[in-house]
């Protein structure tokens, strides 16, 4: 279902873009007997639901005037945030990330764990350095970038 994925986002950058939100994600999915096209948006300071319902009706009409259909099938069509813990998927996820606490997972242990949450200080194209708190002291660890199996956005507690 790519293809759906990658017509839906030529027409949804424009409208995004015109809006000043980026793509965070989009996803085409089969959950029981529907298909959901989910589009995720975003802006600096957060999306709200103005702004979700704003893309979802300027979106839907974009869909409704494609010539050929971009999606055959019936489907429900959902505009939302990416939410507080939102993945950081591409490489603008992350560099909108620097200075924002983060949650990593890696692929292999590094100081003996997996898991680390910290403020994301730093990025190069091989590593990031986070700001962590162990036990009751800062310290700055950097990672291979290589070795983080995935990223998110994390609620400092």
């Amino acid at each position: 279902m790519s293809t759906v994925v990658d017509n839906v986002k030529t027409i949804v950058e424009p409208i995004l873009e015109e809006h000043n939100f980026y793509l965070a994600d989009i996803e085409f999915v089969k959950e029981g007997s529907g298909w959901y096209l989910r589009v995720y948006i975003d802006k600096p300071g957060g999306i709200t639901l103005n702004d979700c319902v704003v893309v979802n009706d300027e979106l839907s009409e974009a869909l409704d005037n494609v010539d050929p259909d971009p999606i055959p099938q019936a489907y429900y069509l959902e505009v939302s945030s990416p939410g507080a813990e939102r993945p950081l998927k591409t490489e603008a996820d992350m560099e909108r990330a620097v200075g924002e606490y983060i949650h990593i997972s890696l692929f292999q242990k590094q100081d003996g764990n997996k898991v680390f949450e910290g403020t994301l200080l730093e990025l190069n194209d091989d590593t990031l350095t986070l700001d962590v708190k162990v036990k009751s002291r800062k310290k700055q660890i950097s990672f291979e970038r290589k070795n983080i199996a995935n990223a998110r956005l994390a609620i400092e507690f």
